[in-house]
């Protein structure tokens, strides 16, 4: 507890120049569009493989990134209230990549493996103030096989911990390497919702997902 208590500290301090922190749970629901202007705007990350029409376990995704095999889904439709945060998890995935040549420098800061499995999830956020805030949709992730990874080894990078604006909204994957991929499930405890000037609004949200 103390060390996850330590990583929020931390990820506190460091949204104020690029997005959040995180803490507790709560099961307030919020009305967020499935197909609104921020999923339709995302485009697919530069690093990773497009897994969007990825859906059968099993099968395998080849591009110009590489190779992606679909290991687990589950299809999610949650949805979250978190202050002034509405926050939607769509789906999860656990995969595995066997990224491009050209591409395996990009993920040495991760891996040292040529190849790994690594989860993922599709996340919605809107901003419903009138004011900007900083929040993370993934401060941290605990996995059923007692893996704990903090929002700096985030694969993804989809600037979802950047500061959002009043009333903007934002969509685009959180994804983390893992060392054991026959999970049962994650749990996603995101930051804390933080005003611009540095005031916490509201506690973080655990969010727990079966597979």
């Amino acid at each position: 507890m103390i060390k996850i208590i330590t990583v929020i500290t931390l990820l506190s301090t460091v949204l104020f120049g690029c997005s959040s922190a995180p803490e507790q749970p709560a099961d307030a629901k919020a009305e967020v569009p499935a197909e609104n202007e921020a999923v339709e705007n995302y485009d697919p990350n530069p690093q990773v493989p497009d897994d969007r029409q990825l859906r059968e376990e099993g099968k395998t995704h080849i591009d110009e990134k590489g190779e992606i095999t679909l290991k687990k889904a589950k299809t999610v439709d949650g949805n979250y209230k978190i202050g002034p945060i509405e926050m939607k998890v769509t789906d999860a995935k656990v995969m595995h990549l066997k990224p491009d040549y050209s591409l395996v420098d990009y993920f040495h800061t991760l891996t040292h493996d040529e190849e790994f499995d690594f989860v993922k999830c599709f996340v919605q956020i809107k901003n419903t103030s009138d004011q900007k805030v900083n929040f993370a949709p993934a401060a941290i992730l605990e996995t059923s096989e007692g893996e704990q990874i903090t929002w700096e080894k985030d694969m993804y990078l989809d600037g979802l911990n950047k500061e959002i604006g009043p009333n903007e909204s934002k969509a685009g994957n959180v994804g983390f390497i893992i060392e054991k991929s026959d999970l049962k499930s994650i749990e996603i405890t995101t930051s804390d919702v933080f005003s611009g000037d540095k005031n916490k609004i509201e506690d973080a949200e655990k969010i727990k997902i079966e597979f």
